[in-house]
């Protein structure tokens, strides 16, 4: 009953709940929008691969471009207000896209116009949101605020898809995409329902962050350069199992789309199996907890890439899941607890922009792998390169005392 306790302890923080529940509602449909939206891609292109490309690659160029100058505004104005505002502008754009479709007079450069549009609010809402979570509960409870973010986040990753085909079937693509834009209204609740005397905010902001001195920041920090350092290498090598299960399903294990749920809901189950169980920490993780969750990682993806047969796949994944996530929540903490609060919107910036500045490249590598020699060897490589990666921090690193931030 304690152990339980402690893994919902920062739910016990009104503004933390009000927060935690309108992501929630907000996230799942927000994954319900990606399926319809994908869906309706494939329709307006003749089934085209390169169209939906486009979508992905216009929706997130922004977040590369963008992301560090919306760290600079997280430090520089109230993260509420600005989370209220960029909720509020993903909103209106579902809805007009929403209503172009019911229309009947959406075309494909209408959804391109829609995905860099959001690109540019996620550019700003990402790392504010995450780097708002210490302030509504403090930095005792950010590890286990930050753990049950990715819990529900995990949770609606798996809730939303199952819902969108349903509701795509029944309604069809323009409903589903409304209802999302309605789930805004809930994240916005959330915030206004607030009590601002209750935030831990920095003693102060800056009155002109440069995103210069956050990056200097950081690189006079080897204890936060490590953590960044393998989240880029890991993220370009091992995280790209968007490419690797279809195919891992279809060409290997000749199997169909259920099979690839299978799949993906393995990897899911895992990444919600380790959210809940970093939930309990409240100190700043060791380099040595960043590191071994890395090492897991790659050992369990490159035996992912062995996997005789699909249970064995589905079981191996399920590990891999959960070693992913652990690591990926050890790195956010040790970089959230470690940071100035001064500087932790443009620290978790940095963080955001190498975690997802590595999707494209790693796609490239992956898909170049798979095709050449197969989705086997596309996780089999990937999980050695995070090994050799996370094995040679192990043996450069030098043992000094991290310096207080």
């Amino acid at each position: 009953m304690h152990t339980l306790k402690r893994t919902f302890d920062s739910l016990s923080v009104r503004n933390f709940r009000l927060f935690f529940l309108g992501q929630l509602l907000s996230v799942t449909c927000t994954w319900m929008m990606v399926i319809a939206q994908d869906w309706l891609v494939l329709e307006l292109s003749g089934n085209s691969g390169t169209a939906l490309g486009v979508v992905t690659a216009l929706q997130f160029t922004p977040v590369l471009l963008l992301t560090l100058y919306g760290g600079r505004l997280a430090d520089r104005h109230s993260k509420r207000r600005i989370l209220v505002l960029a909720n509020l502008a993903s909103g209106v754009l579902a809805l007009v896209l929403g209503l172009w479709v019911l229309l009947g007079e959406v075309r494909l450069g209408h959804i391109w116009l829609f995905a860099f549009a959001l690109g540019v609010v996620n550019s700003v809402e990402a790392p504010t949101r995450i780097a708002f979570v210490g302030e509504m509960v403090g930095s005792e409870l950010l590890p286990n605020a930050s753990a049950l973010s990715g819990a529900y986040f995990n949770a609606a990753r798996v809730a939303g898809p199952a819902a969108a085909g349903l509701l795509i079937a029944r309604l069809g693509v323009g409903p589903v995409i409304l209802i999302n834009a309605c789930s805004y209204l809930g994240a916005v609740a959330g915030l206004a329902l607030m009590r601002p005397a209750e935030l831990h905010g920095p003693p102060s902001r800056p009155a002109n962050p440069r995103i210069a001195d956050g990056i200097r920041y950081v690189t006079r920090r080897p204890d936060l350069v490590l953590p960044l350092a393998l989240i880029g290498v890991l993220g370009l090598a091992g995280f790209n199992f968007q490419l690797t299960l279809p195919l891992l399903a279809k060409t290997e294990f000749h199997t169909g789309s259920a099979a690839f749920g299978v799949l993906s809901s393995s990897l899911a189950a895992g990444s919600l199996l380790a959210a809940f169980a970093t939930s309990s920490r409240r100190a700043r993780p060791t380099t040595a907890v960043v590191t071994g969750s890395a090492l897991a990682f790659g050992a369990t993806e490159t035996l992912t890439g062995l996997a005789p047969t699909l249970p064995t796949a589905c079981l191996l994944l399920t590990l891999t899941g959960f070693a992913m996530m652990y690591f990926a929540q050890a790195a956010n903490h040790r970089i959230q607890l470690g940071s100035d609060p001064a500087y932790r919107g443009r620290v978790m910036a940095l963080y955001m922009l190498i975690f997802q500045g590595t999707t494209p490249l790693g796609a490239l590598l992956t898909g170049w792998l798979a095709e050449h020699w197969g989705p086997r060897w596309s996780l089999t490589t990937g999980g050695l390169i995070s090994l050799t990666a996370t094995a040679l921090t192990l043996t450069t690193t030098p043992r000094t005392r991290t310096p207080h931030p």
